[in-house]
């Protein structure tokens, strides 16, 4: 049969273009950039997103609280020789803090748990030298001089716990809850941190516990073990102080030896029982001031003064006779500038951060993102609480810093990485509940952060 052969005719290429760069080379562009984007996220991870909106909104708000208040609170350091010196310092720390919220917002949560065992061993070894080489300050042996500044371990004693906690939770998931190591794990870390800052200060050591069981409670622990938990810390504090007191019982009958006894644990100790007995015994305005009753005195004085909406930044009247305006009673000069509806919208500003955290917490498929935003909100709003509590009077009195506005640079700088962590969960936990997505978290994150977060809201891998 006769054969009919075709000639292949050379095909045609059609090259379609856009502003006159061929499509292949926009596609080999885009798959470039989508490889680096992935890498620096880590591994197939999907691209971080801005750090949250609201976080920002709250951290910069206190900043400006922080900046206004402290020039107010400050008016009795004032001298003719240098009038903006506190305001100064504590504009230095301020930055300082905003550096490294910059810096942390851009790390993977990941970088945090690779050295939160390093950083807990670090303020543990800070907080036994503190305990034995501290600088007095308002009585209590609290602080490190170091090159002319002042460190304060307890500070970073409480974000070591909350980081500490995040990965010994996150780690010891279990389908029903924590497991039984993870728990007796995660209450050992606190009752050494608690028992190393017993002696240097009471509320430490109760912020610490609280914090510690709400971290319990997110991480999803059964309820019978955290009452469990509970009935621990309240045995073992107990135990100290009986030993304590019992040990120390012929210091307490020497009345010549009442100055050195205030000056070492049991000292505190008798200090902590005073001031709750002149708590539960109330002030007054006809109350006579002396020494032991001033701080409460003067603060309740500003608070009245200040009324229902203030006398405007910096026209405090108190400031100059309350003795630590500028730290530990800050709050009262914040009533008396701005009023009844200035302190509670401050208020507001740490109890919305928490909610703003849950909210986020609840996007996060992995457990440890969740709990390391949970822990450092908590952390931070329980210090405010604490504060405020003092200063209006609903707690005894005792010396706890108002996070971003008292101050103090360790409790400004140690906040400030609280805050950075937070943005960095915000931007590389949160997820929009797509399995893809939560499939590439998965391949992006070590096997030991893998656990599911129990308060996740979506669809589990």
């Amino acid at each position: 049969m006769p054969t009919t052969t075709q000639q292949k005719r050379p095909a045609v290429r059609i090259r379609e273009t856009v502003d006159g760069i061929p499509v292949e080379e926009l596609s080999q562009a885009s798959t470039v950039k989508n490889t680096r984007t992935s890498k620096s996220s880590g591994g197939d991870a999907p691209a971080p997103r801005p750090g949250d909106k609201y976080i920002w909104g709250i951290y910069l708000l206190l900043l400006l609280v922080s900046v206004i208040e402290l020039f107010s609170a400050s008016s009795f350091e004032v001298t003719s020789s240098n009038v903006y010196a506190p305001l100064i310092r504590h504009a230095i720390f301020l930055a300082a803090g905003l550096g490294i919220v910059l810096v942390f917002q851009r790390m993977h949560y990941v970088v945090f748990r690779k050295w939160a065992r390093t950083f807990a061993l670090v303020s543990l070894i800070l907080l036994i030298i503190v305990n034995v080489a501290g600088v007095s300050i308002n009585g209590a042996e609290r602080a490190l001089n170091v090159l002319g500044f002042t460190i304060q371990p307890p500070e970073i004693a409480k974000l070591a716990i909350v980081l500490v906690l995040a990965q010994i939770l996150a780690t010891t998931q279990r389908p029903r809850g924590v497991s039984l190591g993870g728990i007796i794990g995660a209450a050992s870390v606190v009752l050494i941190f608690c028992g190393l800052t017993f002696t240097n200060g009471l509320t430490n050591t109760i912020l610490l516990m609280s914090v510690s069981l709400c971290m319990f409670l997110i991480g999803g622990m059964e309820f019978k073990k955290f009452i469990i938990v509970i009935a621990i810390y309240i045995a073992s504090a107990s135990m100290v102080m009986i030993i304590k007191s019992t040990s120390s019982s012929n210091d307490f009958r020497d009345d010549v030896a009442t100055e050195q006894v205030e000056n070492n644990g049991i000292g505190r100790q008798a200090t902590w029982v005073n001031r709750i007995q002149r708590h539960l015994a109330g002030v007054s305005p006809e109350d006579k001031i002396t020494d032991d009753n001033r701080q409460t005195m003067m603060a309740h004085f500003a608070q009245a003064h200040g009324g229902l909406s203030g006398q405007g930044p910096g026209n405090s009247r108190e400031s100059s006779r309350l003795p630590l305006a500028f730290s530990d009673y800050i709050y009262s000069i914040i009533v008396e500038d701005t009023g009844f509806i200035g302190g509670a919208c401050l208020l507001m500003l740490f109890l919305c951060l928490i909610m703003r955290a849950g909210r986020i917490a609840s996007k996060c498929s992995r457990a440890f993102p969740a709990l390391l935003i949970m822990g450092c909100a908590v952390l931070i709003a329980f210090q405010a609480i604490v504060h405020i509590a003092i200063v209006v009077g609903v707690a005894p009195v005792s010396g706890q810093p108002l996070p971003f506005i008292s101050k103090g640079g360790t409790s400004i700088l140690t906040m400030s990485a609280a805050i950075g962590m937070m943005l960095s969960v915000s931007r590389y936990g949160m997820n929009a509940g797509s399995k893809k997505q939560m499939r590439d978290e998965l391949k992006a994150l070590p096997e030991d952060l893998q656990a599911e977060n129990p308060t996740f809201v979506g669809n589990p891998v």
